[in-house]
């Protein structure tokens, strides 16, 4: 919607069925604190009929005019509402064939208005009809709004009536916590997942379980329509939500979820902005963001080419966002610390200088980490820094003219193929991607180690890739909206993306995939892995894809992590990475997930494949590499 609000306010709307001046009704709405007005289009009682009756050809205008208002508010303070007779999916011929022409005037005046969005009500299973005539309409017009789907998260016949005020519900997952998403699932599913279909979830006085509002969370939720009832009353009268409904509101208020507030005032010694004051005073009192999620502003759900620095050369910027990583470096300074105590002892510290290698030295960040870990350790050390990239080098010439001196040695060239001087005792690199192996750390670093001493250390000396099946019809849309025109029209879903995760339901916990550890000392190095990974489904669901994490160990217990459970706190260097599948995978309760990745190597590139083959065989993405590769 294009409806602006202010930064870190909460975006809300007034819903109401009866407008006898739509002018006066937004003055009093937009006093109240509301920045938009819900209402109907057509006068709610008003049953248009299209096809007999003596209503069919009666004269004059069918509703109010759209001179009204101006344009401007027209695109930016009303959000329309289907007239609540409509039946698109009714039994009865006459009723549906009625609907379907009132649905269309509808959908049409909404076109010609330009509203921001239309709010449609799923009422029942089977909206089959519903689905045909709106996909129809997105296809022939236009017109540019959003439709947002109006679902309860509770269907009427499954609200209990023992409800106790502040009692958090704790149900088990059945069938009463999925019946109204299945009836979202089915309708996106016929509409084959249009972007312009979104969700407006109503929270009712009763809450699904935990599960299944983790489910909820992963959908493309645009509004939450909040009924007056569901507010209880504090010592002074106000009104307040209990706190298993505050700790959703906190969840969508990550989401910018907009808020509908709908019902007369159930406090009437208060005003109704209160209800208005009472979302805003929760949205003060939140937990505020982390230093990641301040860095990643902006970037969520946005969808970015994997890096590939072995045959690309980074740009200065590029360096200067990861040079800013709080965490990254002092964790390598830790490293390099400890491994300098451990192997120079005490007594040596004067007359045995280790010869440390920095591969992929970049502008310099792990050369100052451990020229800091050596003055820390007040051990003596001698530095190569080896860097590909001749742009970069200048940078590190300047590094040594200025600050570093005979210490170091800058040496421009690919570590694969450079001669050194001498063996070292340390090599340091940071050549890891969002799936650890993914930038060829391993490639090259066995292809270093021929200069490593046969006691030598490796920082990082391990790293192991992670899975973990997710839901999200978001980012399932954001790579549909990948296609290129001279492409494999399905070539965007045989590519991995590095991905801020942020609309998604993860369906399982991340499992280890592959492991690499430095040095190698397999007689024969083969890079290539092939792992099946089994994963419980624990509620009815849809799978889009697989987040993919990792984890590294430095040295000793020192690491770096990027998995949810424990991620490397305020470490912002590293986005998970999204590998997405063909076709949506529907998922039961009890179900298992079995996948299959394979990491595969001819000696000029590095490619994955993947395939779904429980419950429900999918084809095997990227076989050969035809859609993405990693170039040696």
């Amino acid at each position: 919607m294009k409806m602006a609000t202010h930064s870190g306010r909460v975006s809300s709307g007034r819903d109401l069925n009866c407008i006898p001046d739509v002018g006066d009704v937004l003055t009093v709405v937009a006093k109240q604190g509301f920045d938009f007005l819900c209402m109907p289009i057509f006068h709610p009682r008003f049953k248009r009929e299209f096809c007999d009756g003596p209503a069919m050809f009666r004269p004059g205008a069918q509703t109010r005019s759209d001179l009204l208002l101006s344009g401007r508010d027209w695109n930016t303070l009303i959000v329309g509402k289907m007239s609540p007779w409509i039946q698109t999916d009714s039994k009865k011929k006459k009723v549906r064939q009625n609907s379907e022409a009132a649905l269309n005037q509808e959908l049409n005046f909404t076109a010609y208005l330009g509203l921001p969005a239309f709010l449609i009500p799923l009422t029942q299973a089977d909206n089959s009809n519903l689905a045909r005539l709106l996909t129809n309409h997105i296809f022939t017009g236009h017109n540019s709004s959003m439709f947002w789907m109006r679902v309860p998260l509770l269907a009427t016949e499954d609200l209990r009536d023992d409800i106790i005020e502040n009692d958090p519900i704790d149900k088990q997952e059945d069938e009463e916590d999925e019946r109204t998403w299945l009836w979202w699932h089915n309708f996106r599913t016929l509409c084959d997942y249009n972007k312009r279909i979104v969700l407006a979830i109503e929270i009712g006085q009763d809450l699904p379980s935990e599960s299944a509002i983790d489910r909820w969370l992963g959908e493309p939720i645009k509004a939450a329509i909040l009924p007056t009832n569901i507010f209880l009353t504090n010592k002074k009268g106000f009104p307040v939500l209990s706190k298993a409904h505050q700790r959703l509101i906190f969840r969508l208020y990550k989401l910018e979820v907009q808020f509908v507030i709908t019902g007369t005032n159930h406090h009437p010694e208060k005003e109704f902005r209160t209800y208005l004051q009472y979302l805003e005073y929760l949205n003060q009192n939140r937990p505020p963001p982390n230093s990641y999620e301040l860095f990643a502003k902006g970037y969520e759900d946005y969808l970015q080419s994997p890096l590939q620095p072995l045959m690309d050369n980074l740009e200065s910027q590029t360096y200067e966002v990861f040079e800013k990583d709080p965490v990254k470096y002092s964790q390598y300074q830790q490293a390099i610390y400890r491994c300098l105590l451990e192997r120079v002892p005490e007594d040596e510290k004067d007359k045995n200088t280790q010869v440390l290698m920095v591969l992929g030295a970049g502008r310099g960040p792990l050369v100052n980490a451990s020229l800091r870990a050596a003055k820390q350790a007040n051990r003596r050390i001698k530095i190569y820094a080896v860097e590909k990239n001749t742009n970069a080098i200048i940078t590190l010439e300047n590094w040594k003219y200025e600050e570093w001196g005979d210490q170091v040695t800058v040496v421009s060239g690919d570590m694969r193929e450079w001669k050194a001087p001498e063996k070292g005792d340390i090599i340091v690199s940071e050549l890891l991607g969002s799936f650890g192996d993914n930038e060829l750390s391993p490639e090259c670093l066995d292809g270093a180690q021929r200069f490593l001493k046969e006691d030598g250390v490796s920082i990082p000396c391990q790293y192991t890739s992670y899975l973990a099946p997710i839901s999200s019809s978001k980012l399932y849309n954001e790579v549909r909206g990948c296609r290129e025109k001279d492409r494999d029209p399905e070539a965007q879903f045989e590519m991995p993306y590095v991905v801020r995760l942020h609309n998604f339901h993860e369906l399982a916990e991340p499992q280890a995939c592959f492991t690499f550890v430095h040095p190698n000392r397999d007689p024969v190095i083969n890079n290539n892995r092939y792992r099946i990974l089994e994963f419980g489904v624990d509620v009815n669901t849809v799978l889009h894809g697989f987040a993919g994490y990792f984890e590294t160990i430095l040295y000793g217990d020192v690491i770096l992590s990027i998995k949810p459970e424990n991620h490397s706190p305020g470490m912002f260097s590293w986005f998970p990475i999204l590998f997405p599948i063909k076709q949506p995978i529907p998922l039961k309760k009890g179900d298992t997930i079995c996948v299959r990745f394979w990491r595969c190597n001819n000696g000029k590139k590095v490619w994955y494949e993947w395939a779904i083959t429980s419950p429900s065989c999918s084809a095997i993405h990227n076989p050969t590499g035809r859609s993405y590769t990693i170039g040696l």
